[in-house]
């Protein structure tokens, strides 16, 4: 549950990658001669960051590992700002998103998994974690969620915001409403 007043100030929702938008796996392979990353992505968890983004509310990835996998969902997601910073210094990262959209650091939410989310997960006005998140970040979130990441975690945490602000049912509302009139000019 997230308190009404809270969710109503989230402005902008921080997600790590590997253990929140996916389920921490990493399939490391040579195509060619080249270095291959992939990752698996839950579409659902792509849904519920377009339901938030409806909403108005800034979506951005920080992540402390680089990978093109990262960089291509982030642009069919079209998410507000992403970083991948190798060294996993996520807080100045974010600091830096924040100071670029002009949004405070108590206006965020940010879904983290592991250590390298302590010090942002630590700021941040509404930490939360997924369900498979290791003790020590639980013991430091507000809104721990039961859904694993990769598993539909970030879909469960935009239900629980959105419905928190009174906000679902008109996001989910006006998607299957665009989805289900026929378009001007559209063969039917």
């Amino acid at each position: 549950m997230i308190d009404a007043a809270i969710a109503k100030r989230i402005k902008l929702v921080g997600l790590d990658v590997d253990g929140v938008l996916t389920d921490g796996g990493i399939y490391l392979g040579d195509v060619n001669g080249e270095r291959t990353e992939l990752k698996r992505y839950d579409i659902q968890d792509g849904l519920g960051i377009k339901f938030l983004r409806d909403a108005g509310i800034k979506i951005v990835i920080v992540t402390g590992r680089v990978s093109e996998s990262v960089k291509l969902r982030a642009g069919e997601l079209e998410l507000d700002d992403f970083i991948q910073d190798a060294a996993a210094r996520k807080l100045p990262a974010l600091r830096e998103m924040l100071a670029r959209h002009a949004v405070n650091v108590q206006d965020v939410a940010f879904i983290g998994d592991d250590f390298p989310d302590v010090g942002i997960l630590r700021e941040v006005g509404l930490p939360v974690c997924v369900g498979n998140a290791v003790p020590e970040i639980k013991a430091i979130c507000t809104v721990k969620l039961s859904r694993h990441g990769g598993r539909g975690a970030v879909r469960e945490f935009a239900e629980l915001l959105l419905k928190a602000r009174g906000e679902w049912e008109r996001v989910t509302e006006r998607y299957v409403r665009e989805r289900s009139e026929i378009q001007k000019g559209a063969i039917a």
